[in-house]
Parts: structure tokens; C-alpha cells; sequence
């Protein structure tokens, strides 16, 4: 058997609420296997809720349900493909930083957790508020150092 061209330790993947994300998630969880990596969700908060988290006028329960529902379906994939997963949540804008949007959030997370590789979910038609990952897939593939995977 020939060497691997590539060594996957950590496959990172953002998810929202959106099928797309989903989708991305078990991608996420089959190169895992493939490699014998783990997976790591990040989930995105969308700018309506991090400005209603800001203003104090969200239901921070809720929104922590919202979040937990996202990361065990990602969960529960990496279980079916029986690779270790973590989760975090991030905020995918900031009302002080230009600079903080989906991609660049994305981006970050790679970095700070030395992930090999990052499948990111193609943009949603929808324009449904909880799909927040409309433009990060893009920003990834023109700026990661990481092999990304666009689903």
C-alpha cells in the first residue's frame, strides 16, 4: 500500500442550521474515518443572534438549545462513522471588528486547533437567518493553508 498523500489528524467543519451544513458534517465524518481523525463542529451564530445576544433581548436558553441541537447532529454523524468529535460555538460577526465575518471565523478556528483539513458547506439559497455560512465557503477555499472541501 502506497503512502497517504495527505496526514489528517483534525477535519474541522462549520455548521449552521442549514441541510447544507449537514451535508458538510457527514463529509466531515467520512474523511475523519478515511484517515483516522477527528472531527471538530464549530458552530457559527448568525448576526441577528449575536446582535440580540449583545442587546441582552435573546433568550440565551434557547439559543444554547439552538446550538446544542446543531452540534449533536453533527454528533451523532461522527458516532455513525465512529470518529471522536468536539464542538464549539463562535460568533460569526462583531459589531467592533470588520475583520470578524463566517470565513475569517472559520478560519481562525482552523488555526487555533491545528486542523488538517476543513469541509465547509456551499452557500444556502434560502436566506434563512440561521444559515450564516453564506459566504464563508468561499473565503475558506481563497484563503485557508488547510486542504478544504466545499460541499
Amino acid at each position: 500500500m502506497s503512502p497517504r498523500p495527505l496526514s489528517i489528524d483534525l477535519v474541522l467543519v462549520p455548521v449552521d442550521q442549514s441541510e447544507e451544513a449537514t451535508r458538510a458534517a457527514e463529509y466531515a465524518a467520512a474523511v475523519a474515518a478515511e484517515y483516522d481523525a477527528a472531527v471538530h463542529a464549530v458552530h457559527v451564530l448568525g448576526e441577528d443572534v449575536v446582535r440580540a445576544i449583545e442587546q441582552g433581548v435573546v433568550d440565551e436558553d434557547a439559543v444554547a438549545e439552538d446550538s446544542k441541537a446543531v452540534t449533536d447532529t453533527v454528533s451523532a454523524l461522527a458516532e455513525t462513522a465512529d470518529v471522536p468529535v468536539t464542538t464549539s460555538v463562535a460568533y460569526g460577526f462583531s459589531r467592533t471588528s470588520k475583520l470578524r465575518h463566517p470565513g475569517s471565523v472559520v478560519l481562525d478556528t482552523a488555526e487555533e486547533l491545528d486542523a488538517d483539513f476543513i469541509v465547509v458547506p456551499r452557500e444556502p439559497v434560502s436566506g434563512d437567518p440561521g444559515e450564516v455560512l453564506a459566504k464563508a465557503a468561499e473565503y475558506v477555499l481563497l484563503y485557508a493553508s488547510q486542504p478544504v472541501l466545499s460541499v
